[in-house]
């Protein structure tokens, strides 16, 4: 039996917000928007774009913004009575294009993303050659109608070698009014040859001001002690902010915290913590719980070599982060920790050790460092 479309998880949607193709502003991003528009209306658009930075700071969001301003605004055809340049990317909701993209049912649009799984039920681990080589059925079929035509790669860092390759055949010698947009977390593990080909957007992550509007439009806005806190973890992402808001990340890294803000740890709370990762049910949890922990001792470890938080991620972190990193030697031993505890928690998941004995050991071994540190 086959999986509703409407169960299928979408690979490029974070839990609790709108998918960014819904998303009618881009906040904080304004430096990557203008320098679209000045490349557009100097004509000087590029066929490949590669729109680039930290995990949920809009990369997507402008992505979606490019493809249906230009799919929404006819070129220019040198008349006399020639539309004035633009100078937003803002398209109407209520003009056909957005709407025909909502419903993603834009013929000038192709999504390539990680594919369905039918066999095992579960999202492909990568994109493959197959999804490229749908762009040749694509490009065929939309040449008829003329315009321009865009591809959203979401996201490019995720293709196989032989779907990067097929990429880059078709960056290599573009279709007559193709546009490729590649969304690229870490542009590094791209082929050099992709880079080359495309002009590069890089976002940076968002400003606290930024962040602050972007939760401000959620259904349930969080307070101004919690959009401080949310900003001192997700470190200006608004994806990450929006994760540890849908998992209670804030009470959790809190509990964290707490398990180690007297020199006797907490074992109880440890436990709990630990058992809260526990079952497959709980699976984002635990790889939650493991990136606070990462948090934690790169915090300490920023600490003790003198860049202070400007806030506190959780009441009473300031205390605990000055006790046990309030020195340089003790910011080594914090940053050498977290390097391998790291490297543990990786191989943890890859062999499905039990995650409430990996989350204890962890416990264990910043213990351990403490003590040795206080000695």
């Amino acid at each position: 039996m086959s999986t509703d479309p409407d169960d299928i998880p979408q690979p490029d949607r974070i839990e609790g917000a709108p998918h960014p193709r819904e998303a009618t502003q881009l906040i904080g991003q304004d430096a990557a928007e203008q320098a679209f528009l000045s490349a557009y209306n100097s004509d000087r658009m590029h066929h490949g774009w590669l729109i680039s930075g930290p995990r949920g700071v809009g990369k997507a969001t402008l992505a979606w913004r490019i493809a249906r301003f230009l799919l929404a605004t006819p070129p220019d055809d040198g008349g006399m009575f020639a539309a004035p340049a633009p100078d937003t990317l803002d398209i109407s909701p209520d003009h056909p294009v957005a709407h025909r993209i909502a419903a993603l049912s834009e013929p000038g649009l192709f999504l390539l993303r990680r594919p369905w799984d039918e066999k095992a039920k579960r999202l492909k681990g990568e994109i493959t050659v197959d999804e490229v080589r749908k762009l040749k059925s694509f490009f065929a079929l939309s040449s008829a109608g003329g315009g321009r035509r865009v591809v959203i790669v979401d996201v490019a860092d995720e293709m196989n070698t032989n779907a990067a390759n097929a990429l880059l055949k078709l960056l290599e010698e573009p279709p007559e009014g193709a546009v490729l947009l590649l969304i690229s977390h870490q542009p590094s593990r791209l082929l050099p040859t992709i880079r080359s080909r495309c002009r590069e957007l890089r976002l940076p992550p968002l400003t606290p001001d930024a962040l602050s509007q972007v939760m401000a439009g959620l259904d349930e806005t969080p307070s101004v002690d919690e959009v401080l806190r949310l900003n001192e973890l997700a470190a200006g992402s608004a994806g990450d902010a929006l994760r540890l808001l849908h998992l209670n990340g804030l009470g959790t890294y809190g509990d964290l915290v707490q398990i180690f803000q007297n020199r006797d740890f907490d074992r109880p709370r440890a436990l709990k913590l630990a058992e809260s990762a526990a079952g497959k049910a709980n699976a984002e949890r635990y790889a939650l719980i493991l990136h606070l922990f990462d948090l934690f001792l790169a915090r300490l470890a920023r600490h003790g070599a003198g860049f202070h938080p400007a806030a506190e991620a959780a009441p009473g972190e300031a205390a605990c982060l000055a006790r046990l990193s309030p020195h340089s030697t003790a910011a080594r031993s914090w940053a050498s920790l977290q390097q391998e505890l790291s490297a543990r928690a990786s191989h943890g998941r890859a062999v499905n050790l039990d995650p409430a004995a990996l989350i204890l050991d962890m416990v264990f071994k910043i213990n351990d460092t403490a003590v040795k540190l206080a000695a």
